[in-house]
């Protein structure tokens, strides 16, 4: 009969560990809270033809709260916790006057309502991308170009594929996480 555990010997014994410790799917819940949300407002927006920009607007601060929470254990005093909020409801705040701004009756003459989705969609995953530049979190940054490839999704995938894709995409997240945490607990234990 075989074990499913590998051997107390065995090297990747420990990244399996790690990998079905409940703190480790705990830590990765904010993000892919997030990685859902986005996915729903993705499946949504293609299937219905419509831009769904008050989804966005409750995204995007539920976004920099995650940022904020992938940043804060580098902060490591009062002053570096304090520029973290601040640059993060700057950032957003940006994003949202932008986003506002697409909304515009003069904007919305040029703009069809496909159009203002995907441009408001395109936004948040460049604010997205960028915070977790800012912020040094992979996790942010796999978000937003998850997001970023949401957009052709959107514009040229017919609804059958976009599921079959979006589902692949949330492999492809998930499968980058395991990747990372195998890759950091490799690289510590040598």
């Amino acid at each position: 009969m075989t074990s499913s555990v590998p051997p107390i010997g065995d090297p990747h014994a420990g990244t399996l560990r790690h990998l079905l410790h409940p703190n480790f799917w705990i830590r990765e819940l904010p993000f892919s809270l997030v990685l859902i949300l986005t996915m729903i407002g993705v499946a949504y927006t293609s299937f219905s033809k419509k831009p769904i920009t008050g989804y966005w607007e409750i995204l995007a601060p539920l976004i920099a709260l995650v940022c904020v929470g992938a940043g804060w254990s580098s902060a490591h005093d009062r002053a570096a916790r304090v520029r973290l909020i601040a640059t993060q409801v700057l950032h957003w705040i940006a994003f949202l006057l932008v986003m506002n701004m697409l909304l515009l009756t003069s904007v919305q003459r040029v703009f069809t309502a496909s159009a203002t989705g995907l441009a408001i969609f395109t936004l948040l995953a460049l604010g997205t991308f960028s915070a977790g530049v800012h912020v040094l979190s992979w996790q942010v940054c796999l978000l937003g170009l998850i997001m970023a490839l949401g957009i052709p999704a959107i514009a040229w995938v017919e609804n059958s594929a976009l599921i079959v894709l979006l589902i692949v995409g949330v492999v492809i997240g998930i499968g980058a996480v395991f990747w990372w945490h195998w890759h950091d607990w490799r690289t510590g234990s040598a």
